[in-house]
């Protein structure tokens, strides 16, 4: 499925409208809880306006933007953790994804009905954050019993773990979440392997209400703003419907309708770059005659495994790869002037590919 940032949060806070914005998919969209069983998955684009730069100066036929997978949970619901509403089911969906978008809903509508009887983000985050914390108790106590089967064999290995496991289960008792223990190198990768769902990066998606646009001082967002910076989370605020309304437009129209409303940036737009920077994702760009495109690999890929992304083959007979830097083309105005400057690096098949890179690979 590739990299993929799961929306979440309790039931009718605006996620489908959202994930429909951001991937132009048809979802069913209903004013009460659950009408989301099976979870959506869509692809929305990352914008990138170095994308745009290189194909003024390639001037290809055809642009092709990177993209990030998203994933549209069913609300979860207080008890989500013991199998309310579904809730191991939707649970397990989120152990798929590799980042979480938390939506709080910070606007009135009357048509649309809360879980509660009046608007409390703080309240909505801390149910949300609680069944994730819950599920990951129930988890980390499984793994516990059965390594200690284990060591009473005398497992040494097994004795240290037990012991990193139940350093992670206090902290979940006390309710902070996996992500924010520290773990060395060899712990990481032990953690990895169970997959907590607490302890995937998250940010926080402040769903706002039209006539709230612009407003600073709009205390529902102010209060998702500090919980945010508590956990140490990105936010974004946007108006879903909104979102919504201007996915569906053209380009120069939506611009201009944007203007109109106040909104200078984009809020999917936002929520899309800074996924894809929670996820330490990098860009890498090829050019050929009829085609700029612009493809995601992690920090740290290897050119060799980059040219794997394009095709295994590439990558299995991988010679070497020329790489100029994005900073290198804007500054001379051609490939062939960079070749001239005596810019162009050849790198191995090690060379750790950096973002923003415009790579040529030679292969067998």
């Amino acid at each position: 499925m590739g990299f993929s940032c799961g929306i979440v949060g309790l039931p009718n806070v605006g996620k489908s409208t959202i994930y429909r914005a951001l991937t132009s998919a048809d979802v069913t969209i209903e004013p009460y809880a659950f009408s989301t069983i099976t979870p959506n998955t869509g692809i929305a684009q990352v914008p990138d306006e170095r994308l745009d730069s290189i194909a003024l100066i390639v001037n290809p036929e055809r642009i092709v933007n990177t993209t990030l997978n998203f994933v549209d949970v069913a609300g979860l619901v207080e008890g989500a953790a013991s199998g309310e509403g579904m809730g191991n089911q939707f649970l397990s969906h989120i152990r798929k994804v590799n980042a979480i978008a938390h939506v709080v809903r910070c606007f009135e509508d009357s048509n649309v009905p809360h879980i509660s009887k009046e608007l409390n983000p703080i309240q909505d985050i801390e149910i949300v954050e609680l069944e994730l914390i819950l599920k990951d108790l129930e988890t980390i106590g499984k793994r516990i019993e059965k390594t200690k089967k284990v060591s009473k064999a005398g497992d040494k290995e097994a004795m240290e773990e037990i012991t990193l496991f139940e350093m992670v289960r206090d902290v979940l008792d006390e309710g902070t979440p996996v992500r924010n223990i520290e773990f060395d190198e060899e712990e990481q990768t032990l953690i990895d392997e169970l997959f907590f769902l607490s302890a995937k990066p998250q940010l926080f998606v402040a769903n706002i209400g039209e006539s709230n646009i612009g407003d600073n001082d709009y205390e529902l967002l102010n209060q998702v703003s500090k919980a945010a910076a508590e956990r140490k989370s990105p936010i974004i605020s946007l108006c879903s419907k909104l979102e919504a309304e201007l996915s569906e437009l053209e380009s120069e129209e939506k611009a201009v309708f944007a203007r109109e409303l106040g909104i200078l940036n984009s809020g999917l737009e936002n929520l899309v770059a800074i996924g894809y920077e929670m996820l330490n994702l990098i860009t890498f760009f090829t050019t050929r005659s009829n085609e700029v495109k612009a493809w995601t690999v992690k920090e740290g890929t290897t050119a060799s495994a980059a040219a794997g992304k394009i095709h295994t083959d590439i990558e299995k007979g991988f010679i070497k790869a020329d790489v100029i830097k994005y900073e290198d083309l804007m500054e001379f105005e051609s490939e062939s002037a960079v070749r001239e400057k005596g810019l162009v690096m050849t790198a191995g098949r090690d060379y750790p590919v950096e973002d923003g890179d415009i790579i040529h690979f030679k292969f067998r």
